[in-house]
């Protein structure tokens, strides 16, 4: 789907203010509210906009240790990759996880209620054989930067203009 210079403003907008309402947003990009809401139904279509979410700052209600792990697997056969995707998937708190070119083949993103939780979690996955060679874990110590919005006006080059 081409994407236009308005479609483009509409996503940052509901990136922004998901909650947003159809006149503001409108506002914001500059159409009439029925055109605008239109082209949101329609990126919504497209699957485009794949949903709307809070963001909950977890560690205002809880303590929570955060980790980021580099797992290598023994063997690199499709088999392998989709059993320990499979596994990860059904692991809530696995929230992150990335099939990744280079030293390692996956990197995950863990939330557990602490250091201990996490090292039972990796324990289990352990047990479960599926396929871990080895592993790095990396505490985050403090979050610097973590965005949720995409920056599309820097990641879409030259959107089409309106109208063309």
């Amino acid at each position: 789907m081409k994407l236009d210079a308005i479609d483009l403003r509409i996503l940052e907008s509901v990136q922004r203010a998901g909650r947003i309402t159809k006149v503001a947003l409108a506002e914001e990009v500059g159409l009439s509210p029925t055109p605008c809401w239109m082209r949101l139904r329609k990126l919504e279509k497209a699957g485009i906009v794949s949903g709307y979410h809070a963001r909950v700052a977890v560690r205002r209600i809880a303590n929570v240790a955060i980790v980021m792990m580099e797992v290598t697997l023994e063997n690199h056969r499709q088999s392998d990759f989709d059993r320990f995707e499979r596994a990860v998937a059904a692991i809530p708190e696995i929230v992150a996880c990335w099939s990744v070119g280079g030293g390692v083949d996956y990197i995950l993103k863990i939330m557990a209620a602490d250091i201990d939780a996490y090292q039972r979690l990796v324990d289990g996955l352990l047990d479960r054989e599926i396929g871990i060679a080895r592993y790095f874990t990396y505490i985050v110590t403090k979050t610097v930067k973590e965005e949720t919005a995409l920056p599309l006006s820097v990641l879409v080059s030259n959107p089409e203009t309106p109208g063309n």
